[in-house]
């Protein structure tokens, strides 16, 4: 039997899971949620979990709205979730896993750092098509609930997407905040060589480290995740899980320096 993992990196308490399982469940697909007990944003695909002698808590939750869905509360990141799903936890893996909907974007290299986006590709290293869904809320006024529903509303026309790829095929999705009129068509989109926000990392007497957000250090290529997004286009990325760079030829540098010395020009 087929089914589909939601988990996320904003907790299980987050509305952006609920509204993603929502629209799985909406979408015909036999989901169970699984998801942080706490926040953990910026955890890439870290699989640190809480673990007593080989043992992580879990905890049956009840999903509003969503009671006839299996859900559990996991003292872990997304990415160990998604490892446990894909290696004993469940009598088989999941066929698909879908990560968010994560309360900002996931753009640019700096997806290597999201939880949203490390649960995705967790699942696409055990050969599991998977998608991280993001929206664009960081532009909204205090107490102003994120849209969504607009980024759900895209579920299903991605789901066709995904489902004529190969297997372990990974996509990320960024959606704008905005109402739905508003919003442009799916777009295919390279990662920007940066995030959208750049930040920077001080000594502070050499006691602590000081972090601050700079904003936009450059500009981003037209046609970049970034550059689309902010024009108001939901755009789509295939990314690769983690392997060799054919493009470095290591066994001829190896072969070449045989005296052991470091190359230096």
């Amino acid at each position: 039997m087929s089914w589909t993992l939601v988990t996320n990196d904003d907790g299980i308490a987050a509305p952006g899971l609920h509204a993603l399982a929502a629209a799985a469940v909406a979408a015909g697909l036999d989901v169970v949620v699984a998801a942080p007990t706490e926040q953990s944003s910026g955890a890439g695909a870290s699989v640190i979990a809480t673990m007593d002698s080989g043992r992580v808590p879990v905890q049956r939750h009840t999903l509003p709205g969503l009671g006839s869905v299996t859900a559990w509360a996991v003292a872990a990141q997304p990415a160990f979730i998604t490892y446990a799903a894909a290696n004993g936890w469940f009598a088989e893996p999941p066929e698909l896993v879908l990560s968010g909907i994560n309360e900002g974007p996931n753009l640019g290299r700096a997806v290597l750092h999201s939880g949203t986006v490390g649960a995705a590709l967790t699942a696409g290293r055990f050969g599991i098509r998977a998608l991280a869904v993001s929206l664009d809320s960081d532009h909204l006024e205090p107490g102003t609930e994120p849209g969504w529903s607009t980024a759900a509303a895209l579920l299903p026309e991605v789901l066709k997407v995904l489902a004529d790829t190969p297997q372990g095929t990974v996509l990320s999705l960024n959606v704008p905040d905005v109402s739905p009129d508003r919003l442009g068509e799916l777009t295919a989109a390279p990662l920007a060589a940066l995030g959208k926000m750049q930040g920077r990392v001080d000594d502070l007497d050499g006691e602590y480290l000081g972090v601050r957000l700079l904003g936009p250090a450059q500009e981003h290529g037209p046609d970049s995740d970034v550059a689309l997004l902010a024009a108001g286009f939901p755009t789509l990325t295939a990314l690769a899980p983690i392997a060799e760079d054919p493009g470095i030829p290591l066994a001829v540098l190896l072969a070449t320096n045989t005296s052991g010395d470091i190359p230096l020009d």
